[in-house]
């Protein structure tokens, strides 16, 4: 009800109509009616691309301006291209960083321009970073499970990354959907009596469903029986209609505003890179979509060890045992940082919770060389969430040395970085980003 209240008076705010708002009154008259011209051709150009724009399109390419971390392509298949970037240092961890991305976004969130890149700080850190680039799901893709991309996607990018670098076990990291897939993709291995992994980071995370936030305003029995019916056994869940419902869940920053300023006034969005991302939308795969919507945000089945099969194991997160770093942000409205702090209970593993300032994106890209906002840490033993953060330390500045000191324990020593990327089996390909995350959803 909050949230429903919260659309029907974003949407009706005199602001956004050209009879209650007499700024465009006013502009009208200063360009001579030009603004109102300009408008209707933003608004038939955004008619015509189906979505509306935030940021000025032309100012960004993947590959000119944005995800150009050096690196290339060491490893594909239907599902997910696997990059190596280039290293930056003499000497780099003996243990390689494996980073499993969310599916639901492209992973260049993770990789914008140099100076707020955390590939490229992982990297300058002394790390040999792998990184899954997933496909952005066409019709023939529109068949692909969970399964898939557990043991396609995130236990393949595991071992093929440990063969390149010749180690027994990697460090490895997943944001957000990302960091779902991965845990469970590790209690999978687990299951089979693996230990492929030596540390685990989860960036905004989760794992554990009970309190999903917002999003699960559009999650109810009636609405995943549907879509099981319609794409269950295949076909797509398409990226303007996810991009739709994240953009609903901020609708005064993310549609209204651009409403007023594109089409009432005539103006044009600034440049902006994260923006730009996030106009950048994916599909998903019918069968993953549904399985995850029925399985995590209706009945929250990962939480309940031996509930779920997964590659024809029984999965348990209690025996993800390795120590994990757990990054929860305060503003988070798709992962609420409470939520992302059940997960703290579930892994049976030592485990580090760090909470940053700021939302879903922005408080995970906040680069150490800029030293914004801040972030919380308590080493104290606590169930509840509220009652960690009373008592917990404020720390000025980005969490990203805290996390590089904390990965920096689990190197497994150092040796010479290898300016050769790849190795005889998984020879490199096609320079990074490669071509997987320049395909548009359609």
């Amino acid at each position: 009800m909050r949230f429903m209240a919260r659309q029907f008076i974003d949407a009706a705010a005199p602001t956004n109509f050209l009879a209650t708002n007499p700024e465009f009154v006013q502009r009208a008259v200063d360009t001579q009616g030009e603004s109102i011209k300009q408008g209707i051709q933003n608004l038939l150009a955004d008619l015509e691309k189906g979505r509306i724009s935030m940021t000025d399109e032309s100012a960004f390419e993947v590959g000119r301006n944005l995800a150009v971390t050096p690196g290339a392509v060491v490893f594909e298949n239907e599902l997910m291209q696997l990059i190596q970037y280039a290293p930056l240092t003499a000497a780099v961890a003996k243990r390689p960083l494996v980073i499993v991305p969310p599916c639901i976004n492209k992973y260049y969130i993770l990789d914008l321009k140099p100076e707020n890149s955390f590939v490229r700080y992982a990297v300058e850190q002394g790390n040999t970073v792998f990184l899954v680039s997933w496909r952005n799901p066409q019709v023939e893709q529109g068949h692909l499970q969970w399964d898939d991309y557990i043991e396609r996607g995130a236990l393949t990018a595991l071992r093929v990354a440990g063969e390149i670098a010749r180690v027994d076990q990697v460090n490895a990291l997943g944001f957000c959907v990302g960091g779902t897939i991965l845990s469970s993709a590790l209690a999978v291995s687990r299951a089979r009596g693996e230990q492929v992994v030596a540390s685990l980071t989860l960036l905004t995370t989760l794992l554990d469903f009970s309190q999903a936030g917002e999003l699960s305003c559009f999650v109810d029995e009636t609405s995943v029986a549907a879509r099981e019916n319609t794409i269950g056994k295949g076909g797509l869940l398409s990226g303007r209609e996810l991009s739709a419902v994240f953009s609903a869940l901020r609708a005064n920053d993310l549609i209204w505003q651009y409403v007023v300023g594109n089409y009432l006034m005539g103006g044009k969005p600034t440049a902006f890179d994260l923006l730009y991302w996030n106009s950048d939308s994916t599909n998903l795969p019918g069968p993953f979509a549904v399985w995850y919507l029925r399985n995590m945000y209706l009945e929250n089945n990962l939480r309940v060890a031996g509930k779920l099969t997964m590659c024809g194991e029984s999965v348990d997160l209690g025996r993800v045992d390795m120590p994990a770093f757990i990054l929860a942000t305060r503003e988070d409205h798709i992962v609420p940082w409470q939520s992302s702090f059940l997960g703290k209970r579930l892994l049976g593993g030592e485990t580090t919770f760090v909470l940053g300032a700021s939302g879903h994106i922005a408080g995970v890209i906040n680069p150490a060389t800029k030293n914004k906002r801040s972030y919380w840490s308590n080493e104290a033993d606590v169930a509840d969430a509220n009652e960690w953060l009373a008592s917990a330390s404020e720390t000025k500045g980005s969490w990203w040395p805290r996390w590089s000191a904390w990965l920096a324990r689990h190197a497994g020593g150092e040796v010479k970085a290898r300016v050769k990327l790849g190795n005889k089996k998984h020879p490199p390909g096609e320079a990074a980003p490669g071509r997987f995350v320049r395909e548009k959803a359609n």
